[in-house]
């Protein structure tokens, strides 16, 4: 009997079963194409922009036009820009072809605001920059400002109400994070208490520009890694400890043990049956504590107050600036949660960063630094002491091994 079986063989039922899955897919398709339209349709109402193809294709968003929201200044020379410069710290000079010159002003804010905070930054907008502001990928408002004499009483008036000005060139700029404490439930540590702590430490270095190159630390308060934590300079990460806690009596009724066995990335669940109670369980050295498993069941709760910590990556970024992109690595395996003011995390930092400052070159970044002096060294400088979690054991690791007899020793 060949594998292949031919269209003639087939029942009339199998027949008719491709025949309305295909006439399926062509009205899902001309459904689809019509509410494309449709919604064009409205976007040109809405945004005064004609219809064209390109804008069909993003319709899915069901979003205006951003384009008729920029400051009147950037519409009139959109893609005429002639040069930027970098005059002060947390100002920014745009000047374009024609002539026409735009300042943004920087200001560092939590990522996490009240609505009052929003409704001052738009009197501040409407009264020195003509109400347009805008928020940075790092959670910095700034306002963007036509003229230049309205630059420092913003900036005097920001500074008086907590809000520095900075973060532009050689500088710290504010801390990307994720929702720690306040949302996630898989957070092994805070988000926003830990970033205001640290960057209360280093604020002189984010209205500054006195560092040999720009800066950027990153927080994910769990190893799902919402944060930019793979590719940040330095990285703060909350790490769990232990396997979940599985509440055996509380599974069946809450969860469904297919699903909490499916969302384990590396195996470690299995259906069991405890105490008479059909219930999984945790194979603690396949766990790499992510959490998967109390997401689709409550049942199996992983934080632990006592266990969770944070640990400190170092060397990533994603400029292809000079040398390529590269991941972040391990330097301290573990820190203690210590709320409210987390010191042991905020002085690690805050050395790591006055080692790369001493010895840095020009424009020379945390990971290049690192490979010009060599591991060894940077864990001397930082009084690191190597240990087993430093040892990447996952299935390609050998990927990130150092695989050349080229060696450099510490001399010193």
């Amino acid at each position: 009997m060949p594998k292949a079986i031919l269209l003639s063989n087939r029942s009339d039922f199998e027949l008719s079963s491709y025949f309305f899955s295909f006439v399926s897919v062509l009205l899902l398709f001309f459904f689809g194409l019509l509410r494309d339209v449709i919604s064009g349709c409205i976007l040109m109402v809405l945004s005064e922009v004609p219809l064209t193809l390109p804008l069909l294709v993003h319709l899915d968003l069901w979003v205006i036009y951003c384009k008729k929201f920029l400051p009147p200044i950037i519409q009139n020379n959109y893609g005429k820009w002639k040069y930027h410069e970098n005059p002060r710290p947390g100002v920014l000079l745009h000047v374009s072809e024609s002539g026409d010159k735009l300042w943004s002003v920087r200001a560092a804010s939590p990522r996490l605001i009240a609505t009052d905070t929003i409704r001052w930054y738009a009197e501040m907008a409407k009264k020195y920059a003509g109400g347009y502001l805008r928020f940075t990928s790092r959670n910095n408002v700034e306002f963007l400002v036509t003229e230049e004499k309205n630059i420092d009483p913003l900036i005097d008036e920001l500074t008086k109400q907590g809000y520095p000005v900075g973060g532009t060139g050689n500088a710290i700029s504010n801390i990307v994070h994720t929702q720690g404490w306040v949302h996630c439930h898989s957070a092994a540590t805070d988000a926003s208490g830990i970033v205001k702590c640290v960057m209360d430490d280093l604020t002189p270095y984010f209205t500054s520009m006195k560092l040999p190159g720009k800066l950027r630390i990153a927080l994910a308060c769990c190893l799902n890694m919402c944060g930019a934590v793979h590719c940040s300079d330095i990285a703060i990460l909350g790490i769990h400890r232990h396997a979940p806690s599985t509440k055996h009596d509380q599974v069946k009724k809450i969860c469904e043990i297919p699903s909490v066995v499916s969302a384990c990335p590396t195996a470690a669940i299995r259906p069991a049956t405890v105490d008479d109670n059909q219930s999984v369980e945790v194979l603690e050295e396949n766990c790499m504590y992510c959490a998967n498993c109390y997401t689709v069941c409550p049942a199996m709760p992983l934080n632990d107050p006592e266990t969770d910590g944070v640990s400190i990556w170092v060397g990533g970024k994603v400029s292809n600036a000079r040398t390529e992109p590269r991941f972040s690595k391990l330097a301290i395996p573990f820190l203690p949660n210590n709320p409210p003011r987390w010191p042991e995390v905020t002085e690690t930092v805050r050395k790591l960063v006055e080692i790369w400052a001493a010895g840095a070159r020009k424009y020379e970044r945390m990971g290049d630094w690192i490979e010009r002096i060599g591991w060894p060294r940077f864990f001397k400088l930082a009084g690191i002491e190597f240990q087993k979690q430093h040892i990447d054991d996952f299935k390609h690791a050998g990927l990130t091994f150092k695989r050349s007899t080229h060696l450099r020793f510490d001399k010193e």
